[in-house]
């Protein structure tokens, strides 16, 4: 599964405005690093990190895994409000 789409579909199952988010590939200087970053609406962002940042690794936690399983990269995600 294309990491970019499993972060997009598990930030947009969490916020109360699907429409206000978007999830971007960014290009790194290393091969085997993926930089994903999320930008969510600022009323959203709350729900999106979590209460001590727990949504927010458990979303990091998902794809990682998830990257081990197929790409072998290492993810890197930046969650940014508008």
């Amino acid at each position: 599964m294309d990491l970019v789409l499993l972060t997009e579909k598990i930030v947009k199952s969490l916020v109360v405005d699907e429409d206000l988010v978007s999830v971007k590939e960014f290009a790194t200087d290393l091969d085997n690093v993926l930089h994903i970053q999320v930008i969510v609406s600022e009323n959203d962002m709350g729900r999106v990190i979590g209460k001590g940042g727990k949504c927010a690794n458990a979303i990091r936690t998902l794809v990682q895994a998830s990257s081990f399983l197929h790409d072998d990269k290492y993810v890197r995600i930046d969650i940014d409000k508008f």
